[in-house]
């Protein structure tokens, strides 16, 4: 592509983009003065940048966090609709090919061979009932939405994850060792736990979700097929989490208390579920 040149112009004054020394641009960036061609140009807040310079003052700008520490992003909650796309794979697969369920649920008794499972199992749902992943989803969406931008996508991802390995040491601890359980049901009431945190410390109303809380865990008592062991270990592992995560002093140590504090409860749930492997004689 060519550009003409006024004839008043000598070659060697010619303005070129550094980038692209064949190509002319009248167009200098704001704050280095160098000519950049249309594809080097960069809108900033003021007037127009070249690359360098843009990719700099986006390095200096300072990152904006969330009041939990996260990164502040905009958009959709992504880890929710993830977290949301992934079960239905799983939960479609599991319609189509039944085995794949048993490669993935968990009971006790797998804790000492496949402690996988714990986590695997998480992602599953019944095959044969639409309403248990129907709520199950319904309820991640509800939840992530609010919980994913207040505290950050990293952290909303680990919280989910810890309190799925959480509602599976309830398991280990409180249902036969032969009963396999599958659902993100131990996750989802991490997620209900973490809310009431939230809630509780910004001194918000906290009895809608109370009542919510009771209802769904008391239904684990008189709907047959629930795991309200799960439940129950999903929101003490939550509440465990969102504590460290909202009530962690703010300053430059932040990250080192959320994220070591999210470490020491990963390491007791996994000492836990070594103490009782052993002692029911899975390991």
């Amino acid at each position: 592509m060519s550009y003409g040149v006024p004839a008043e112009t000598p070659a060697s004054q010619v303005p070129v983009c550094p980038r692209h020394p064949d190509r002319i641009s009248y167009i200098r960036c704001q704050r280095c003065g160098r000519p950049a061609c249309p594809e080097c140009q960069h809108t900033a807040p003021v007037g127009i940048q070249c690359a360098d310079c843009f990719s700099e003052s986006r390095r200096q700008s300072p990152a904006y966090r969330t009041p939990y520490g996260g990164k502040v992003s905009t958009g959709k909650p992504v880890v929710t609709i993830t977290l949301m796309v992934i079960c239905g794979i799983f939960f479609a697969i599991q319609f189509f090919y039944p085995p794949f369920t048993y490669e993935l649920w968990y009971a006790p008794l797998y804790t000492g061979i496949e402690p996988w499972r714990m986590l695997s199992s998480a992602f599953l749902h019944s095959p044969s009932g639409i309403l248990h992943i129907a709520f199950n989803l319904y309820a991640l969406w509800f939840l992530g939405q609010g919980l994913e931008p207040a505290l950050g996508r990293l952290r909303f991802a680990l919280l989910y994850l810890v309190s799925a390995l959480g509602g599976s040491v309830g398991v280990l601890l409180l249902s036969p060792i032969n009963q396999p359980v599958v659902g993100a049901s131990g996750a989802i009431f991490g997620l209900f736990g973490a809310l009431l945190v939230v809630l509780l410390q910004r001194r918000a109303s906290v009895r809608s979700v109370l009542i919510l809380l009771a209802v769904n865990f008391a239904l684990g008592f008189f709907v047959p097929n629930i795991a309200w062991q799960a439940h129950l270990g999903g929101l003490l592992t939550g509440i465990a989490c969102a504590a460290v995560l909202v009530y962690a002093p703010k300053g430059k140590n932040r990250n080192l208390v959320q994220f070591g504090g999210l470490a020491s409860i990963v390491v007791f749930l996994c000492i836990i579920s070594a103490v009782l492997a052993a002692a029911k004689g899975l390991i």
